[in-house]
Order: C-alpha cells, then structure tokens, then sequence
C-alpha cells in the first residue's frame, strides 16, 4: 500500500457542507470545513453492503484511487451503546459479509474490519457466552475478504488506551485471524496521539510476529482528554471517548508513514459525525456542524 493515493469522495457530507456554506457566502466556515471535506475519509458500511461497496470502488477506481472501507455490522455491535445495531445473528453476518465482498470484487480497496469488536470481547463488555463466536465470525470474515485480489484487511484492535494485557488482546487477535488478514487498526473513532500509537502498535506487533498497522489520525490533533488541559475534563467515563470538546484533526490520511509497520495514517472515523447522544452531541454517525467547525479550526492552532 505503500505510495498508494487515498480516494476522496467528492458528495462526501462535509463536500456538501462547504458548497452549502460557500453558496450562503460563509466563506470562513466553508475554508474550515474544506479542511475535511478535502481529505480521503473512510466510508462506513451498514446496509446494502453489496450495492455501497460496489458504487465507491467503481468510483474509486475511476478516479486510479484507493477507497477506505469499514465494515461494521457485526451482532450486538458496540455492546448496545450508542451505535448499537448490525446482524441479528452469526448467519446473517456471514451472509453479509459475502455481500460486501461480492460488492468490492476485484477492484481495490482498504477494509476496516469491525471497530471495536476485538477489544469489547477482551474487556468483558460482550458476554462470555458470545466471545466465541464473536471471534470466529471476524475469522470467517478475514478469511472472505482476503481471497479479494486487491483487498487490504485491517482487523481492529482498539486504541492505546484501551487494553493494556497486550497478551490478551494478542491472543483474541490470533483467534480473530489476525494471521491472514494485511494487519490490524488502532486508535478508530479514538484520539490517542500518533506517537502514542505507534508505539502502542510496534508493542502489539512485536507479539504478533511482526504484524503491519494502520492508525486514526482523524481526531487525534490534540491527543485525548486524559493529556488535555483538566478544563477539558468531564465528570462521566463517557467524555473521554464520546465528543469530548477541545479536540482537533490529526495528521493527514497518507501511505507515506516513514514507519516500515505503520502502513497508513487513515481518517477512519469521519470527522464532523457525531460518536453519541453525549456532551449535547446529536445520534452516532450524525453530523454534527459545531462539532465538525471545533475541530477544524482547533488544528490550526
């Protein structure tokens, strides 16, 4: 992947955002928001896998660029938090994962695999009696998407905050087919520094054996809340990860890493869209316009 160019979606919300504030004569909120809407940012799939996937690498392609993927839609997604939802079951996951995979085909393409869902099996959030499977449906999953001929699978493993019994969060990995996917992601949605993460990563490769990753940078401009100013604190365990204020865009998407690990820096979460109902954020996924501004105005300074 190295020395690939990243693909931009050119009717990405924040695209639309800038066209709208121009149109308005906003022209200071439209030059802040072109600060994301100017950036390759992952596109996240849920419904209709199979016609998503195909539309944005066929676009992608197009334009001799590589598009970002997530897929996350594994059962009881985000333990039923804020951005519960996905397959009613280990079938129906399958069955959409042959889905996305049949939408990519042949065409290239970097695949996020299911944010979050290694390391809630690690820290107990999914029950016990549904780790098992959990970890074997993102085995299968690894296994369908790597037979793509130019598929790049990432396998989430959470941030550098998170688990810190790298042993375990190794051996969940190893039972998720960490073995044939490309690598795995760190720092998704989160806002672990990069330098942090790095060596987060190179700790957790080292266990694997040498294993590749990539890292969010999307939010991670200002680091986290735990190395913030204390003003920037809140009294919840929730403002740590969900829409905590003072944050800032990180470093921009690249394959360019100057790490012979670190295969890219990625916009996975799409900056702007809201993590949750917290710290007076819309739904997860909405767009959040003062959000979106905070952020890309906080990472010129």
């Amino acid at each position: 992947m190295i020395g690939a160019e990243l693909w931009v979606n050119p009717d990405s919300t924040a695209a639309r955002e800038v066209r709208r504030h121009a149109a308005q004569g906003r022209d200071s909120e439209a030059e802040l928001l072109s600060r994301i809407a100017e950036e390759p940012v992952a596109e996240w799939i849920g419904d209709a896998p199979e016609e998503r996937a195909r539309a944005i690498t066929r676009r992608a392609r197009t334009s001799g660029r590589l598009p970002v993927l997530v897929a996350y839609h594994i059962p009881y997604r985000d333990c039923g938090n804020h951005s519960a939802g996905g397959a009613r079951g280990a079938a129906e996951y399958r069955e959409w994962i042959d889905r996305l995979a049949a939408g990519i085909g042949d065409r290239g393409a970097v695949v996020v695999l299911e944010p979050d869902a290694v390391a809630q099996a690690v820290d107990g959030c999914v029950p016990a009696g549904m780790r098992a499977e959990r970890l074997a449906m993102l085995r299968d999953a690894v296994v369908t998407l790597t037979r793509l001929p130019r598929t790049r699978v990432y396998l989430d493993a959470g941030n550098a905050g998170w688990i810190k019994d790298v042993r375990a969060l190794v051996t969940a990995l190893r039972r998720s087919g960490i073995a044939r996917a490309d690598g795995f992601a760190l720092n998704v949605s989160n806002f672990q520094p990069t330098e942090v993460t790095r060596r987060y990563g190179h700790r957790v490769a080292k266990a694997l054996g040498g294993a590749h990753f990539v890292i969010d940078t999307s939010r991670n401009g200002n680091g986290s809340v735990d190395t913030a100013k204390a003003r920037f604190r809140t009294a919840d365990d929730e403002g740590h990860w969900c829409n905590p204020p003072g944050r800032a865009l990180g470093e921009p998407p690249t394959t360019r890493t100057g790490d012979p690990l670190v295969d890219a820096y990625l916009w996975i979460k799409r900056p702007g869209e809201s993590d949750g109902a917290c710290n007076g954020g819309p739904p997860a996924g909405a767009w959040w316009p003062r959000y979106a501004l905070e952020l890309a105005r906080n990472s010129l300074r």
